[in-house]
């Protein structure tokens, strides 16, 4: 006799076969009538401990319902963000603090109002949505606060919207709300042909300043020139800190940074006097090739990550900012400042999606490790 193992609902079932004879527990028979009554069409991914590839499993749960102030979207595209990544390898500071395991990542998506609460008033059933979440995107069914989510304009795609708010909102937080760039600036951008690399570069080029984007290959270039980069430095082809200096001798205004231990200190000494490094990340502490990190080299990244000198920083007059936007979802002000801005512009085609690649929901594995792997352009969505 074997024994194999279903999922259902987040309960793993066990279910003996003999020949084509198949026995359930009472239990697992119970279950499967109270799915059959209540609905189990959901499905989401989850996480039940830090780990690799592996650990992405999809399973089945009953259909969500909102509160007076929810609606419930079924999901048409899911924005898969390298935070994602360090949400599954169990690193990321916001999910530890506040969710813990099992967790479903995900940010942003897009989709349809299936439901709406008593007390929602500017969305109804039906309605083309896109928004954000704090975690649990990675699913067929989202439940958010009516302020979290947007109507999709007419001439933008799901796999366009659902991609759209982490990237944005990102590099609208890191370039209007953090920091005070002049006119005339010029802004270093690390990761230029991936997907908040692509947004900087839009609403640099948006607000009139001139921009350095930086690539780690060749077959990127393009990518970031289409993004509005001014100058393109592929720092597969050429030494980084030399082009950065023929290309801005004096010195950077900005540099966002979200590469951390292998750029920041050089970065922090590209800055001209009152310039400003905006770290916002740090991929590079991570293993590329494999999804499990190397724990031992992970401790020694962190030891040599930059530490910066307040008293010499004085002197230098040069300034370090940084931010993570999982802490401010509660920071409607905040949301409602950038959608002001971000919104029209992406409607009326003043800011665009850069090259937005899908994935089947099933192949959410595959999508973590393509852009776990510092190779992909533009931004990935799972679409369920």
């Amino acid at each position: 006799m074997s024994i194999s193992k279903t999922m259902i609902a987040g309960i793993t079932f066990e279910v003996s076969s003999l020949g084509k004879l198949r026995v359930f527990s009472v239990f697992s028979l119970a279950a499967l009538w109270y799915f059959r009554e209540r609905g189990a069409a959901m499905r989401k991914v989850v996480i039940h401990r830090p780990g690799g590839f592996n650990q992405l499993k999809i399973e089945s749960f009953p259909n969500p319902s909102p509160d007076k102030d929810q609606v419930v979207v079924e999901t048409k595209a899911i924005g898969v963000n390298y935070a994602d990544c360090v949400v599954r390898m169990g690193f990321y500071a916001s999910q530890k603090k506040h969710i813990g395991w099992p967790i479903t990542p995900g940010f942003d998506f897009s989709g349809v109002v299936v439901k709406t609460g008593t007390n929602v008033t500017h969305i109804k059933e039906g309605d083309k949505v896109f928004g954000v979440t704090f975690f649990n995107a990675y699913a067929t069914h989202v439940v958010v606060p009516q302020d979290w989510i947007f109507s999709i304009p007419q001439n933008i795609s799901f796999e366009e919207a659902g991609g759209f708010m982490t990237i944005f909102c990102t590099a609208y937080y890191a370039l209007h709300l953090s920091v005070k760039i002049f006119p005339g600036s010029t802004v270093l951008v690390h990761s230029a042909a991936g997907g908040v690399g692509s947004a900087l570069l839009q609403l640099c080029k948006h607000a009139g300043w001139r921009t350095i984007g930086v690539v780690g290959s060749s077959h990127k270039v393009e990518a970031a020139k289409n993004m509005g980069a001014d100058v393109v430095i592929d720092k597969s082809q050429e030494d980084l800190w030399k082009a950065v200096r023929t290309h801005a001798p004096e010195g950077c205004d900005v540099v966002l940074d979200g590469n951390g231990i292998l750029t920041l200190r050089g970065s922090y000494r590209a800055l001209k006097p009152t310039g400003k490094l905006i770290s916002y990340g740090f991929h590079s502490m991570f293993r590329k090739e494999k999804g499990i990190p190397n724990y031992y080299k992970l401790m020694m990244n962190y030891f040599r990550t930059p530490k910066f000198n307040p008293v010499d920083m004085h002197k230098k007059n040069k300034n370090l900012i940084t931010f993570n936007l999982s802490f401010l979802f509660k920071r409607k002000d905040l949301l409602d400042i950038t959608m002001d801005d971000l919104y029209p512009w992406f409607k009326e085609g003043q800011i665009r999606m850069p090259k937005t690649t899908p994935y089947p929901f099933e192949e959410v594995a595959q999508a973590h490790r393509d852009i776990q792997s510092g190779q992909t352009v533009g931004k990935l969505v799972l679409v369920p």
